[in-house]
């Protein structure tokens, strides 16, 4: 399955908010855009309508991602991607968070995961993420629901200067791709654009500095001897 960016923040809204305040949950409609639309703890800022996360809803739902509860007179809506992909609960957060904010460092998933699980340490944290970056087994075609749906995440190549890699789910497609696959749907929201335009020229500005402090380094070297 492969899901846009509007999909992937109401599967983690929706996955945060049953393991943050359980008393809340299931969420209603208008809770769960406000949970999408939320200023913090997410990456990039979103403005959704309602028709945005409704149809989002519909899709995950033909998936078997999420579920309507009817017992109420508001409807509700819940997730079911701890069954579908037979996730632990250190597994869930650490996918979560990957969902609401992107990709991060080992060292960030374990300080900003406390509220959903807390890590003892950052080698249970590279421990959880590589169960979740295992390749599947062999499926046994009589117990296929036995098998976990694997890998859900990938380590992505470590950019210059960076001591720890950064780790990205796979559900909103290759990781490669991951960047414009989560931001190029009519539904995404131009906040999320525009971030991922300043992104990549803060990270040309940073190489054009380097390579000049580099030259200023070599002018310098010159005029010592």
């Amino acid at each position: 399955m492969t899901l846009d960016s509007v999909q992937t923040r109401v599967l983690g809204a929706l996955i945060e908010k049953e393991i943050v305040t359980p008393e809340n949950y299931p969420l209603s409609l208008n809770a769960l855009v406000n949970a999408c639309n939320q200023k913090s703890s997410r990456d990039p800022v979103m403005d959704l309508s309602e028709e945005q996360v409704q149809q989002a809803l519909h899709t995950l739902e033909d998936l078997g991602l999420t579920a309507t509860v009817r017992d109420s007179r508001v409807a509700k809506f819940e997730h079911r991607a701890r069954t579908v992909f037979q996730l632990r609960r250190d597994e869930t957060a650490v996918l979560c968070l990957l969902l609401l904010r992107g990709a991060q460092t080992p060292g960030e998933l374990r300080s900003r995961c406390e509220r959903m699980y807390a890590f003892d340490d950052i080698d249970a944290v590279e421990s959880t993420l590589a169960r979740l970056t295992a390749a599947p087994e062999a499926i046994d075609a009589q117990q296929p629901s036995t098998q976990p749906l694997r890998p859900l995440i990938a380590q992505l190549t470590r950019q210059p200067g960076s001591r720890e890699a950064r780790f990205a789910d796979l559900l909103g497609g290759p990781v490669e791709t991951a960047a414009s696959t989560r931001t190029s749907p009519a539904a995404a929201s131009p906040r999320g654009d525009a971030q991922v335009h300043v992104a990549a020229d803060i990270l040309d500005r940073i190489a054009k500095l380097e390579a000049e402090v580099a030259e200023l380094r070599e002018a310098l070297a010159g005029l010592t001897h």
